[in-house]
């Protein structure tokens, strides 16, 4: 693996999550792997659980930590060929991936949607210019349409607490005042597609993801029939991507509640927004496994970062 850039990097997911599960029990097994290597974090937009827990799974490795918050302490970058630099961009991203990887071992990117131009998100075009002018490894922070280490995360929480062969899981739409990206949806839909899992997706007409990453799965548009017998409700929320960056739809009716839920199991990847997405009563349940979830997002990065490094020996 040469990045880590989605889901699909990944060979064998069962193997990865055993692996992920490993280092748990052991984080510092790996310790001299890391040795003389250090990660560099670019932030582009804010974090506080992909920060910190990457920072702590390059220092199980034993790796140094550079964190840039590049959207405040860098130059504005241009990405575009050709284009004559009169504007307000300082920098081409030729030059800047070239000189932190000069710096750096690997490079950790997290840059969102704009939500603004559908085109331009897909192209990726923070990502996609670090992994083609950098030297080193990419890591997928979250980007404009996947949020991996998370949906990796996902994968080892849902091990964790299986109970069955086919666990139902169901992934539904939440109401949010804000317009969010469909990066962690995403992820989430194609982990999903490779577990053995009765997989449903529910939220309401007009927030259909993406064509190409929902493929066949399954689709209800009733919230409560998607939910009955779930094992597992993981909750987001995501503007349309047909009438793309859209609310079109604030429906309180979608919150997730304890009578909602069910005996499932809940999670969500935080931040999330008490009393609009779900109430109190789910997340402060013993049926919420949001602070597993913030626990493995560690163990998540740090077997991406030990095969990575693993990679450049």
């Amino acid at each position: 693996m040469q990045h880590y850039l989605s889901i699909n990097d990944i060979d064998s997911l069962p193997k990865w999550v055993e692996e992920a599960r490993d280092l748990k029990n052991n984080p510092l097994e790996s310790k001299s792997l890391g040795k003389n290597k250090t990660i560099g974090l670019l932030f582009f937009n804010n974090s506080l659980r992909t920060r910190l827990s990457t920072q702590k799974a390059a220092m199980n490795l034993g790796m140094e930590v550079i964190v840039m918050n590049f959207g405040n302490e860098g130059w504005a970058l241009e990405y575009e060929d050709g284009t004559i630099m009169n504007q307000g961009t300082s920098e081409h991203i030729k030059e800047a991936a070239q000189v932190v990887s000069q710096y750096c071992d690997i490079i950790g990117i997290r840059a969102f949607a704009s939500l603004k131009d559908k085109e331009k998100d897909e192209a990726e075009v923070v990502l996609n210019g670090f992994k083609k002018f950098a030297s080193v490894p990419i890591v997928n922070l979250e980007s404009s349409v996947g949020h991996p280490l998370q949906a990796l995360t996902d994968a080892i929480t849902l091990a964790e607490n299986s109970t069955k062969v086919k666990p139902k899981v169901v992934l539904s739409w939440a109401p949010h005042p804000k317009a969010l990206p469909h990066a962690v949806a995403n992820s989430f839909v194609e982990m999903m597609q490779r577990q053995n899992a009765d997989f449903v997706i529910t939220h309401p007409k007009g927030y259909e993801l993406g064509t190409a990453i929902t493929n066949s799965s399954k689709i209800e548009y009733d919230q409560d029939k998607a939910l009955e017998n779930a094992d597992f409700v993981y909750v987001k929320n995501w503007s349309s991507y047909a009438d793309y960056g859209k609310v079109l739809n604030q429906d309180q009716g979608w919150m997730i509640t304890k009578e909602k839920l069910g005996n499932a199991k809940f999670m969500h990847c935080l931040p999330v927004r008490r009393n609009v997405v779900v109430e109190d009563a789910v997340l402060d349940s013993e049926q919420s496994l949001v602070i597993d979830q913030a626990n493995n997002r560690t163990y998540a990065a740090q077997v991406v970062l030990k095969k990575l490094l693993e990679n450049l020996k």
